[in-house]
């Protein structure tokens, strides 16, 4: 059991995070504390402030230097007429005093993470920057800290961002939280969520305008996760299962046709082929946003490892 700590009051300081921009097709990359971040993007010389934004923000324990980051920038870096922004956050949500203490401690940032990712965007949009081609991504606390970001975007523009795409957000402390603690429908002109670790380091509250079931949601492929997964999981399985959402979604930027989804009640109709004449989209990057509610979508033949 984790204690969690949603205490806005605090009024921590997250000043030490770093923002690194990516401009692939210039060569270009720069990084700037996050205090200074908008300033410093809008004063490069040749940004073009109509290219698309992508942003990604990930999860506990993530860093520039982590491999995850790395699979970030190996996607983007040839996608036409954009550009890229990882946020690092590690001063405050590493495991450094342990895994327990330190995801303890990373909970109570993640509102001020959020707010202040929220505060840089909002430079960005001030200088010019269209809220319409802000696209963010996060990876499970990564996604819960742009639940804040979405919402003081919201306030502080009366605009919304164009898209959240939230991969397995965490469950530890938010799971039974508050919905205002959680990434949710309607922080984004679109918000999508994608469930692979559900009920164990990811959520499995149904908080998007439209819900992703991969597989079944709750374990997959190839990660050796036991017949009860979620009780006896190996802490390997785990991490395995959560990572997953990331690997598979980063791999449909270059697939456009990847991953048939189907609205669904449950897995077991879904797997039993009784969902097959229901609505029907495309999950991951290319995902149109028209969709709503729960859909359901298997992995099975792909390769993204």
């Amino acid at each position: 059991m984790v204690k969690c700590d949603h205490n806005k009051s605090l009024d921590l300081d997250v000043s030490e995070i770093n923002v690194f921009f990516y401009d692939f097709e210039n060569n270009i990359e720069r990084d700037f504390p996050i205090n200074e971040a908008a300033q410093g993007i809008l004063s490069l010389s040749n940004l073009d402030k109509v290219k698309k934004l992508f942003v990604f923000v990930g999860g506990y324990k993530s860093a520039i230097n982590k491999d995850t980051e790395q699979r970030v920038r190996d996607t983007f870096k040839n996608f036409p007429n954009s550009y890229l922004i990882i946020i690092d956050h590690s001063p405050y949500t590493n495991n450094k005093i342990g895994n327990k203490k330190g995801y303890e401690r990373s909970v109570k940032y993640v509102y001020f993470i959020g707010k202040q990712l929220a505060q840089m965007l909002v430079g960005l949009f001030q200088g010019g920057i269209s809220a319409e081609n802000i696209h963010c991504i996060g990876h499970s606390l990564g996604s819960q800290i742009l639940g804040h970001t979405g919402s003081i975007f919201i306030e502080a523009t009366d605009q919304k961002l164009s898209r959240i795409t939230a991969l397995d957000p965490a469950g530890p402390c938010f799971s039974n939280s508050l919905i205002e603690e959680q990434v949710r429908s309607g922080l984004a002109k679109h918000v999508e969520v994608y469930h692979c670790n559900a009920g164990s380091l990811g959520t499995s509250s149904v908080l998007g305008d439209v819900d992703f079931f991969v597989n079944k949601g709750i374990s997959q492929p190839n990660c050796g996760t036991p017949l009860l997964p979620g009780f006896f999981d190996s802490p390997k399985a785990a991490r395995c299962n959560h990572k997953t959402c990331v690997r598979m979604w980063l791999a449909s930027v270059a697939n456009p046709d990847w991953y048939p989804a189907f609205k669904c009640e449950k897995y077991k109709y879904f797997k039993n082929d009784k969902c097959s004449r229901n609505d029907r989209t495309i999950a991951g990057f290319w995902n149109p946003g028209n969709a709503s509610g729960v859909y359901y979508f298997s992995t099975v033949g792909y390769k993204f490892n």
